[in-house]
């Protein structure tokens, strides 16, 4: 027995390794995804002349905190789980980050996602520091009992984190307005009435924004389309992909298609399809919620799952994991515009190719922020008590996102740097204009 739960331990690692490492180019020297975000915050920084040790100050997370949770389980027996909360940055505000559920959670993941966030925060230039969240678990095997408990314990045990202008997590990848619904009841159980601004991404009856659930592939869509007419790019004669046809993914493709945009390729977990004439996003949205897939839909052959971010389209939409485009593979990629719907898809070294060969790439931190914006929206109407139309959420939105795409893209052509450094100088910016003003308290 002790030998196999070894076996399985070693695998399971090796597992975890292989998602959140990539191998640099023609070295063994392995760079995890919390690498990479410090990598791209030394490209800004070097741009930036400013005091080092500030620099050093708001560039590693400030609170790292790892929980042992216990958890009665259906048959009566007690299961420990590892959780995670981690803190960035709180300067510009309280932190906001999700909480994920996923077998590969890992202190390393978590860290660059909290990092991600200061910087998306601040390039959309709202009111919040960065967090983020995570379990070790599978919710996939786990009753809905079983979810619930796990999820109050990791409530209970970081309660003295949580608060609504301390640290407000959201849904993530495994969790949704359920999990949050779960977290906002622990949370109020400590002050004996309802806090609904603890959490957003809440369902409607309890607080939820409306137009939240379209929010982040929304983001993405209004990145493109301003992207198409900064390179006088016509949509409704454009084609795309989709790595990834989850919430973002899809969102974003359909709203797009709205706009004229033809999409040849789309992928999910399951493969990916391709149809030259284009493949009906609304069609495919009904047909992978019968399914569970996109493949067998009417029309599109199955292929290879990297032709997606291979084709020879105008916008490329990676929308799935981290470290999908890299110093391998960017060579392969011939889209015009590549529009980063996942955090992190894109390594620093495949940056450098993508740029070399005249790719526009919309990074993540401005790309898909439209999530966090929404969430911002939901914290406030909870705050005040008062709620928006989704039109007019929409609308905020649409502000708010095309003033950050327009801030990023002066910041980069005034430092003729790429979008991605762009955004991260003006974050960095944004970030340490508030340190300043603040102080350090010592």
């Amino acid at each position: 027995m002790a030998k196999a739960a070894r076996v399985k331990k070693s695998k399971s690692a090796r597992k975890l390794h292989s998602r959140n490492v990539v191998q640099r180019k023609n070295t063994s020297l392995p760079m995890s995804v919390f690498d990479n975000v410090m990598k791209q915050f030394d490209a800004a920084a070097r741009k930036l002349k400013l005091d080092k040790s500030l620099l050093e100050f708001i560039k590693v997370p400030r609170r790292s905190t790892i929980v042992k949770l216990p958890v009665r389980m259906d048959d009566g027996s007690y299961k420990m789980f590892t959780g995670y909360r981690v803190q960035h940055s709180i300067a510009r505000g309280p932190a906001k980050g999700g909480v994920r559920f996923h077998p590969d959670v890992s202190l390393d993941e978590v860290q660059a996602l909290a990092a991600w966030m200061t910087w998306k925060c601040a390039v959309v230039n709202i009111p919040f520091g960065g967090g983020k969240g995570g379990i070790i678990c599978d919710p996939q095997k786990m009753s809905e009992g079983e979810l619930e408990r796990l999820t109050r314990r990791y409530v209970a045990d970081l309660i003295d984190i949580f608060g609504p202008d301390n640290d407000i997590p959201a849904p993530d990848v495994g969790t949704g307005p359920k999990v949050m619904s779960w977290f906002m009841d622990t949370y109020s159980m400590k002050d004996y009435h309802a806090v609904p601004s603890v959490v957003t991404g809440k369902p409607i009856t309890l607080g939820g924004s409306l137009g939240r659930s379209e929010a982040t592939g929304r983001g993405v869509m209004l990145s493109v389309r301003e992207a198409a007419k900064y390179l006088k790019l016509d949509l409704t004669k454009a084609t795309g992909s989709v790595q990834g046809f989850g919430n973002v993914g899809s969102v974003s493709a359909y709203l797009l298609q709205d706009l004229g945009v033809k999409f040849t390729h789309v992928s999910d977990v399951t493969g990916a399809i391709y149809n030259p004439d284009g493949i009906d996003i609304y069609a495919l949205v009904k047909h992978v919620a019968e399914t569970k897939s996109v493949l067998g839909f009417p029309g599109a052959r199955k292929v290879r799952p990297n032709d997606v971010l291979y084709a020879k389209v105008d916008i490329l939409i990676p929308a799935a994991l981290e470290n999908q485009i890299t110093a391998t593979n960017a060579h392969r990629v011939r889209a015009k515009i590549v529009a980063e719907g996942a955090n992190g898809p894109t390594t620093p070294e495949a940056d450098t190719i993508l740029n070399k060969n005249g790719v526009l790439v919309i990074p993540d931190i401005l790309c898909n922020a439209g999530g966090v914006t929404v969430s911002y929206f939901e914290w406030v109407q909870n705050r005040i008590g008062y709620f928006w139309s989704e039109e007019e959420v929409n609308r905020r939105l649409e502000e708010k996102m095309v003033a950050a795409f327009h801030d990023v893209l002066r910041t980069s052509k005034e430092n003729r740097t790429s979008l991605r450094i762009g955004a991260f100088m003006l974050a960095i910016t944004r970030v340490i204009e508030v340190v300043h003003l603040r102080g350090i308290y010592s």
